[in-house]
């Protein structure tokens, strides 16, 4: 059995860094075949604009060309995987890896699902929270387990509540993840910190460096990665002893990558 865990990039959310999608129809093909064409002959945008056309929609089977969308989006929208260079460009003194250099070792393995959808906002997620959670399940974590940290969050997604008041993992919960040998961890929330407004608030009221994304840069000193907006971890029907892959797409010199993450029973 195979459990969809992700979440797709949507253009009809409005988020902190929204996706736009440009959708052109099987029929609408037509006229863009054309403009590919003729746009690369001499004097061919011209013609074109003047209404000639090298093809018409009569000589093209059923009238429509292949769909085509182009997507403009940042890295971290939809079910993404956190490269060591989103959190700086340094880590513990050598080059931060990209999402590219992540090795795919890392992207597939045993899966380990945590229960905190008893918690609410504001509550955030500590290194007690975390032991609490693997005594519930009577579990002890091994190296190169990829954690998954269900709080329910993924049911708010389309609404405001998802981008300001959800779940958050403080930097001791981590660090106690990674302490176990852990490389890869997700949360099903749209970010690993607790909500980044009331970070940024109490960061700019006070200028205390430690107000401002904890959780993300800790991987300046320790090295992993990490999920976001995961979704439908409630799906998985035991805690552990099933496999997730989460195989990022490879963008050039990125810190993220996109990721249809799936949980294999």
């Amino acid at each position: 059995m195979i459990i969809d865990l992700s979440l797709p990039i949507d253009d009809t959310l409005e988020e902190t860094h929204a996706a736009k999608i440009d959708r052109i129809s099987h029929a609408q093909g037509v006229e863009h075949f054309n403009w590919v064409v003729m746009n690369k002959q001499p004097g061919g945008q011209e013609r074109f604009d003047k209404g000639e056309r090298v093809a018409s929609a009569e000589e093209i089977p059923d009238g429509e060309m292949l769909s085509l969308e182009i997507v403009h989006s940042s890295v971290h929208m939809g079910t993404h995987v956190d490269a060591p260079f989103h959190y700086g460009s340094q880590c513990a003194g050598q080059p931060a890896k990209t999402i590219m250099d992540v090795p795919l070792e890392w992207c597939y393995g045993p899966g380990v699902v945590l229960d905190f959808t008893h918690m609410n906002y504001p509550d955030n997620i500590t290194k007690d929270d975390i032991i609490t959670a693997l005594d519930k399940i009577n579990y002890k974590l091994k190296p190169m387990d990829i954690v998954l940290i269900n709080t329910g969050g993924d049911k708010f997604l389309g609404t405001p509540e998802y981008v300001t008041k959800y779940v958050g993992m403080l930097p001791d919960a981590v660090d106690y993840i990674l302490d176990q040998g852990i490389k890869m961890m997700g949360v099903d929330t749209i970010g690993l910190d607790r909500p980044c407004f009331e970070m940024f608030k109490e960061f700019l009221e006070t200028k205390d460096k430690s107000k401002i994304w904890p959780s993300h840069f800790l991987g300046r000193k320790r090295e992993f990665c990490h999920m976001e907006r995961l979704g439908n971890l409630s799906a998985i029907p035991k805690p552990f002893g099933f496999t997730i892959s989460c195989l990022p797409v490879k963008v050039r010199n990125a810190g993220a990558g996109w990721s249809r993450v799936v949980a294999i029973v």
